[in-house]
């Protein structure tokens, strides 16, 4: 049985930096994640990709922010358990919990934050034909590393951000970049609208709307796509095919866990600190919902800390704690180089 203060599923961003601010009110925390590494989708899906919303940061790559965050907890030595699933919860009669993975290892925690995301999630795939055959010999939906893409001949589908946002990157990378998108009208950020009609002004890439693809063509890899505008089809020749049309979020077992849930995310108390129904059950971040709630990264940080504060009062009722700025309390075991810091202990189970 692994024992702590809070239990927190999920170990990407807001999940870690729920570690921080835990550690600094003297509050072990232990998470789970169904990955083989910290940083959920920053290090899974889009390690490579720019964020550009994280304050003090005008640029910061998603796997630089997580390892600078795991290096920001390491003196508060946090457990890991990677690989695995929190599958079952079962409250106990102090009012703590005990969670079981799907590999059938518990823990026993006062307080669980449900830190998970957007859930576990399966990239939504265009409607073509033979689309299967060409996964992984031409077709990718998810970017991992960029590099992968020099000098390549890239096509791109989609109309949302993360189409947007890896045009942009790209655009200095591959060889020749497409953009076709089934509409004329973006849905993603005005700034990256503008940036890609830049682009394509610059002539750097070709932007092809309203325009979708039918159909993929090739011998042992991809090597064409036809592509119908307003009627009229074309075949363009490419390397790579990446319809970036999001991600299909689920909760998975946490949705059976009698939390209130609201399109697919977690009903919270946004007025306080961010608790479900279930007393001593939170959830932060991209997973929560509430009016108002924005999906951003810093968000779930504000989110995270309020979450801790209110978990302080539920393991220590009735202790006050006083609120110090870190500028003058300081981070305790922690002598300001991070030389001495002592590594996190991470148990990943095979």
């Amino acid at each position: 049985m692994i024992k702590t203060d809070i239990l927190i599923i999920g170990a990407g961003p807001t999940g870690l930096f729920a570690v921080f601010e835990a550690g600094l009110l003297q509050l072990k925390c232990h998470l789970i994640d169904s990955l083989a590494q910290p940083g959920g989708q920053c290090a899974e899906i889009y390690p490579k990709k720019p964020i550009y919303d994280i304050p003090s940061r005008p640029e910061i790559l998603a796997g630089d922010l997580v390892d600078q965050l795991m290096e920001q907890i390491q003196p508060f030595q946090p457990g890991f358990t990677l690989g695995e699933t929190a599958q079952d919860i079962q409250k106990q009669a102090d009012g703590s919990f005990i969670v079981t993975t799907n590999k059938g290892t518990r823990h026993h925690a006062s307080v669980v934050a449900i830190a998970g995301g957007l859930g576990t999630f399966e990239p939504r795939k265009p409607n073509l034909e033979g689309l299967q055959q060409w996964e992984d010999k031409g077709v990718d939906y998810i970017i991992r590393d960029p590099e992968v893409y020099r000098n390549q001949k890239v096509l791109i589908a989609g109309g949302g951000d993360s189409a947007l946002d890896w045009t942009i990157v790209l655009a200095d990378i591959a060889e020749e970049l497409t953009l076709i998108h089934r509409r004329s009208e973006f849905r993603g950020a005005l700034d990256s609208v503008e940036k890609v009609q830049v682009l394509k002004d610059q002539g750097k890439i070709h932007l092809i709307t309203p325009a979708e693809v039918t159909a993929l063509r090739g011998g042992v890899v991809l090597e064409s796509v036809t592509v119908v505008q307003e009627g009229t089809s074309k075949n363009i020749a490419v390397d790579r095919f990446l319809p970036l049309f999001g991600l299909t979020p689920q909760l998975g077992p946490i949705a059976d866990w009698g939390l209130e849930i609201e399109k697919n995310a977690i009903k919270v108390d946004n007025s306080l600190d961010y608790q479900t129904n279930i007393p001593g059950i939170y959830a932060i971040g991209d997973v929560n919902t509430y009016p108002g709630k924005l999906k951003l990264i810093l968000c779930g940080f504000h989110e995270a800390t309020l979450m801790c504060q209110s978990a302080y009062q539920r393991i220590h009722p009735g202790k006050r704690n006083v609120l110090k700025y870190t500028t003058v309390s300081g981070i305790s075991g922690f002598d300001g180089s991070r030389k001495e810091a002592q590594k996190s202990t991470i148990k990943t189970i095979e």
